[in-house]
């Protein structure tokens, strides 16, 4: 087990451009409170540039080890359990695709032949591997918005691509499936008191008998350096970042996360 501290912090930055008038002294309260040096107040301020920053911390436990996937040390489940289960209120959310989990029928009738004759645990096994032997990790050759079926025909994407496929195909052979968004820490083996920036993930978990976590991308099982935030029926509702901003449209947001391994 590990236990860590995580420590979040996100900056908004500003321009302000071509503010004319008179500069109330609320609005000089603002430039004093973000740090600016001896501002200009006046009937026109040309160029200015803000700062909003927040931070939060938090503690988390991992659990587990990093293994390669395969269906051993598993407690055995059959498929008649899996599909009572499937039907239950729990878990129907979790069989049915959503706009970023949906794939052609002849993709689906080809996972259920791979998986024909294995047991729950193989066929996601089987589903996971074929995800991460078809498709190149390739940063940046995919969106937020891309769904499962873009990003099988396109061969490339990432952990959150990877993720939306091997849901798609596993709630296609029966799996209630869910998306699960967290962060890797860099180094398990790291020292207590040690530091490093996290870095946002994404995986699955299916259900036989309990939830199993798979990481398709890296064709592992989660372990100690897979830090959960939440699950989901896919990345739109588990975003890593999400909120409302208002004031100028050249604004930029930056987030960073530190991990540090207290135990």
């Amino acid at each position: 087990m590990i236990t860590m501290l995580v420590f979040v912090r996100d900056k908004v930055r500003s321009p302000l451009r071509r503010l004319k008038g008179p500069v109330g002294l609320g609005f000089a309260w603002r430039l004093s409170l973000v740090g600016a040096k001896n501002p200009s107040i006046g009937p026109r301020l040309p160029r200015l540039s803000f700062m909003f920053a927040h931070a939060s911390a938090s503690t988390v436990e991992t659990t587990g080890s990093e293994r390669a996937a395969d269906a051993s040390g598993r407690p055995p489940c059959d498929w008649p359990a899996v599909a009572r289960a499937a039907s239950s209120a729990e878990l129907a959310e979790f069989t049915a695709a959503t706009g970023r989990t949906a794939m052609a029928a002849e993709l689906e009738r080809l996972a259920r032949e791979r998986t024909r004759g294995a047991d729950p645990h193989e066929a996601a096994d089987t589903l996971a591997a074929w995800v991460h032997e078809s498709v190149a990790y390739v940063p940046g050759a995919t969106g937020v918005h891309t769904n499962a079926q873009e990003s099988w025909d396109q061969g490339e994407g990432v952990c959150q691509d990877f993720s939306h496929m091997t849901v798609a195909l596993m709630r296609a052979v029966g799996l209630p499936a869910r998306y699960v968004s967290g962060y890797l820490f860099p180094d398990p083996q790291a020292q207590p008191g040690t530091s490093a920036d996290g870095q946002s993930h994404a995986w699955v978990e299916y259900w036989a008998g309990g939830w199993h976590g798979l990481d398709a991308t890296n064709r592992t099982v989660p372990g100690l350096q897979h830090v959960v935030v939440g699950h989901g029926r896919d990345y739109a509702d588990v975003l890593p970042h999400k909120g409302i901003y208002h004031g100028a449209p050249g604004s930029s947001l930056k987030v960073s996360v530190r991990f540090t391994r207290l135990i």
